[in-house]
This record gives structure tokens, C-alpha cells and sequence, in this order.
């Protein structure tokens, strides 16, 4: 046997018993309750009574006992064991039975902070979406970049490159909590391109992907109590992240123009933060107007208050050219950009990162020290490449080839069946309405059996919707696989 039950499982000392006879009844209640199986080989007394800091002889008299009674056998020259079946009479002794009955019974329930329990009870992503282990998901989940279609031989490449080209006595020491600024310097570069927004590498921070971000900045911004106005329906990790930290939630709602600037103010007039997706609304899809971008950065000077522009899905456009980011037109200090790169390349590099107003860059920058120190060194090496070397720009550029034609098959497929569908300028995923008084929960159902998967608009809203809708992902999906996934969603919606 392993030692990892004598590490799990420590034995709990009591100076007015004998040692031997504890270790006896500890190894005694494991054998009844199962945490040792029959026929399970134990450490030898050597070993046990090194590990446990006992005595051989201890570990040597209970084993002894042990075997005696027979719950152990032990085998010259090959050790000693778990007996494969334990006598009757073993089983059926009162006081034994106490003691399995008391070490098998449920324990205390975890105690958890006030904020943790906000966070555990909130809304949950919907669980659709596979696990790693289960292979890649079934149309039309969404939020998933074309997997397929990255450039692996490459990122493998300049992985191995930098691995080779990293000085082990400055790359393998502890780095800048503020991350690797070549990184930096890169995402600095391409967002003054591609989004308008003016920074310095020293404004921004390297983050664990945007739910990353959303914990800095809920940390360094949010007291408890304070308000926070969050679009609704909205990003339910944005709303758990405020939760965590005490937040009044505001659920503000949202038109074809983006956040309902009026309703905010009416609701909470002196917010702490407002979050918002201004180039891609999630899960809506809307853009947010120049005019209540313009009234939006007017009313947070005012009232003090900052706004957290996650710019989701902002490089995916497929109309005309999107506006640019809010923090580009913010002359106040008062907006911070979220970006990440999950969406762009592929979820688990987890890379993402936030542009702040220098006030508040050393406050930022401490606090993310304080968390676990800085990301990791090696991935955002290797991402400063991609970046650098034109990579990314050349992705980018095909990818919004790749996802125009899948959208366009979307779009398509969904008119042959009648589903009513506004097309977002942005993202990777559109809304299809649902007639009036559908069952929602009963259509996912069905949408499942026929071996798709789809969420409604409303497990992301707060407050009731007028109108239900799904999301229909379809980045990940090749266009035949688009329209047989539409068929089976047509014969779920004639089911229900």
C-alpha cells in the first residue's frame, strides 16, 4: 500500500493511552469502515514508524494485534496485508460497530465568509459545455474559439524556441507582478491599432483571463454594500466576481442601443462600478451607442464611479468598423479595459489582461502580488512572440474569414426553419427568438435528446424577460455540421 492514507489520515496522539494501542485502533477502524481494502499491502514497520515518528516497536506490537484478531496477515518475506475477509464476529461487536458508524458519519458542514456564500449561491454558468475529458462540445454551444483551426505546429514552435532562449537564472526567479513586460509592450501596441486605446506598457497588468481582472479590480473598488450596476441579462461570472466582494448587485437593462443609461441612474444614481460588454453585449449581442458611451463617461465623472469595459468579442466584426473601445474616449481616468486573448486563441492559455488610469497602477499592481505573485513566465513569453512575429494579426484576419462563412450558414439554416434571428455586427454567437409563452427549460431539454445544446437568454437576466431566446454558438462548427445541428433544433422546437 501507498503511504498516502497515513498522510491523509494522521494519527491523533493521547498522552493517556498507549501509543501501540491507538495506532491498533486507528488501523482497526480504517480496516471496518474500508479506507484500507482487503488485501491491501501496508508499509513495513521500518517504513510505517519513520513515517508516523513512532517507534518499530509500537508499529510492531499493533500489527501484532492486528493479526491476531485477524484483521491483518502477515506473509514471511513479502509483508503484510489487509485480511480478505474479516471474521464474522469482527463484524457484528457492538462497540465496533459504534466506532465505524461514528468515523463513516457525514462531517460538520464547512463554515463559509458571508461573501463566499453570496458567490456559491448566485447563478451558474449552465453546464452544457464538456469537460475537458469529454472531447470538444456539440453545436451550438458557444464561447468557443475554432480549436481546429489554431495554429498548433506553430505555438509548439516558438514554445520550444523560447523554452531553449529563456536565461534560467533570470527567467526561473521570481518576475514582475505587473507580467512580462515584452508581453506587455506587444498588447500595448495592438490595442492602440486595433481599439483606439492609448496606453503605456506600465498601465497594464497581466491577469488569469478576464475573470482574473474582474477579481483585482472587485478587490482594489468594491466595499461591501456598494452598488454595482451590471447589464441584465449580463455575464454571470462578472456578477459572482462583485458578489465576492460585497456588492449591492443593479441590474440595469439592456435595449438595442446597449446599457440603459437612465435606468442605472434612476436605480442607483451614486454606483461604485458599472461592468459592461460595450462592443459585444453578452449575451444580447448589441453595441453600445456612441451617444451613451459619450453620457455614460459624463455620468461615472460625476457621480465618481468607475466602469469595468470588458471589450468582448471586440475583434470579430463583420459589418463595418467598430467603434472604438470606451476607454479611448475617456479623458478622466474613470474607465479600465479587460482584455483576454481565451476568445482569440484558445481557452486555456489564460492569459488576459487590464489597462488602468495610472492613479491606479501601484495599488493594482501590489494587490496582484499579494494573490499568487506573478503569471506564469513561459506562456507569456511565447504569446509576446506570436504578437510580435505577425501571428496574431494573421489569425485574427483568418479567423474572421472562418466565422463570417459560419455565421453566414447560420443565418441561413435558421431562415429555413423561421427562427427569428437579429443579426449582432459582432461576436461569435447570435440570439434566436422564441415565441411568446415557449417552454424554455422543456426546448433545452429537447435540444440535448437530439444531441445539441443551447442556453436561453433568460438564465442570464436578473429580472424576468418579456421574450425568451438561445444562444446559438457558431464559431466551433463547421458549416454541414451548423445546418444539421439546425435540423435537430427544428425537430426539438416541434416537439415543444
Amino acid at each position: 500500500m501507498k503511504d498516502d492514507f497515513f498522510r491523509a489520515n494522521p494519527l491523533s496522539v493521547d498522552p493517556d493511552i498507549p501509543l501501540y494501542q491507538q495506532l491498533y485502533s486507528h488501523l482497526q477502524t480504517a480496516v471496518l469502515t474500508g479506507n484500507l481494502k482487503p488485501g491491501m499491502r501496508l508499509p513495513s514497520t521500518r517504513a510505517l514508524a519513520i513515517l508516523l515518528n513512532v517507534s518499530r516497536h509500537t508499529v510492531l506490537n499493533a500489527y501484532q494485534q492486528l493479526i491476531a484478531e485477524g484483521y491483518l496477515a502477515g506473509m514471511v518475506g513479502n509483508g503484510t496485508f489487509v485480511a480478505q475477509i474479516l471474521p464474522d464476529h469482527l463484524l457484528a461487536s457492538p462497540q465496533l460497530k459504534e466506532r465505524v458508524e461514528t468515523s463513516s458519519a457525514e462531517p460538520d458542514k464547512p463554515r463559509f465568509s458571508d461573501q463566499a456564500i453570496l458567490q456559491l449561491t448566485a447563478p451558474r454558468i449552465l453546464t452544457a459545455a464538456p469537460s475537458p475529458a469529454e472531447g470538444l462540445p456539440r453545436p451550438f454551444w458557444f464561447g468557443i474559439p475554432a480549436l481546429k483551426s489554431f495554429p498548433y505546429k506553430l505555438w509548439s514552435r516558438l514554445l520550444i524556441r523560447q523554452a531553449r532562449r529563456l536565461p534560467a537564472a533570470s527567467a526561473f526567479t521570481y518576475q514582475y507582478a505587473a507580467g512580462f513586460l515584452p508581453l506587455r509592450e506587444a498588447i500595448a501596441a495592438h490595442v492602440m491599432v486595433s481599439r483606439g486605446v492609448h496606453c503605456t506598457p506600465e498601465q497594464i497588468i497581466i491577469v488569469s483571463g478576464v475573470q482574473g481582472g474582474l477579481d483585482l479590480a472587485a478587490r482594489l473598488l468594491i466595499n461591501s454594500g456598494d452598488p454595482v450596476w451590471v447589464e441584465d441579462p449580463g455575464y454571470l461570472k462578472a456578477r459572482a466576481a462583485f458578489l465576492g466582494s460585497g456588492a449591492k448587485i443593479i441590474p440595469v437593462p439592456v435595449d438595442h442601443e446597449g446599457l440603459v443609461l437612465e435606468a442605472g441612474i434612476a436605480r442607483a444614481p451614486q454606483a461604485r462600478l458599472v461592468y459592461l460588454t460595450p462592443s459585444h453585449q453578452f449575451p444580447l449581442g448589441v453595441t453600445l451607442s456612441l451617444a451613451r458611451r459619450t453620457a455614460l463617461l459624463d455620468w461615472a465623472r460625476r457621480a465618481d464611479a468607475y466602469i469595468l469595459e470588458d471589450d468582448y468579442d471586440s475583434e470579430y466584426h463583420y459589418t463595418r468598423r467598430p467603434l472604438p473601445a470606451l476607454q479611448a474616449l475617456d479623458h478622466d481616468g474613470r474607465v479600465i479595459y479587460i482584455g483576454t486573448f481565451s476568445k482569440v486563441l484558445f481557452p486555456a492559455l489564460r492569459i488576459g489582461y487590464l489597462i488602468l488610469p495610472p492613479p491606479l497602477v501601484e495599488a493594482f499592481r501590489t494587490v496582484r502580488n499579494l494573490i499568487d505573485t506573478h503569471p506564469p513566465m513561459l506562456e507569456q513569453a511565447v504569446l509576446a512572440d506570436f504578437i510580435v512575429d505577425g501571428h496574431f494579426t494573421r489569425h485574427l484576419r483568418k479567423m474572421r474569414s472562418l466565422y463570417a462563412e459560419r455565421r453566414a450558414a447560420l443565418l441561413e439554416a435558421a431562415r429555413e426553419i423561421n427562427l427569428e434571428i437579429h443579426p449582432p455586427e459582432a461576436g461569435l454567437h447570435c440570439v434566436a427568438w422564441l415565441p411568446e409563452g415557449m417552454d424554455t427549460l422543456a426546448l433545452v431539454g429537447e435540444a440535448a435528446i437530439q444531441g445539441i445544446d443551447i442556453a436561453p437568454v433568460s438564465h442570464f437576466s436578473i429580472e424576468p424577460l418579456a421574450r425568451d431566446g438561445i444562444l446559438l454558438g457558431y464559431s466551433e462548427y463547421g458549416v454541414e455540421q451548423i445546418q444539421d445541428g439546425m435540423r435537430r433544433l427544428a425537430i426539438a422546437l416541434e416537439a415543444v
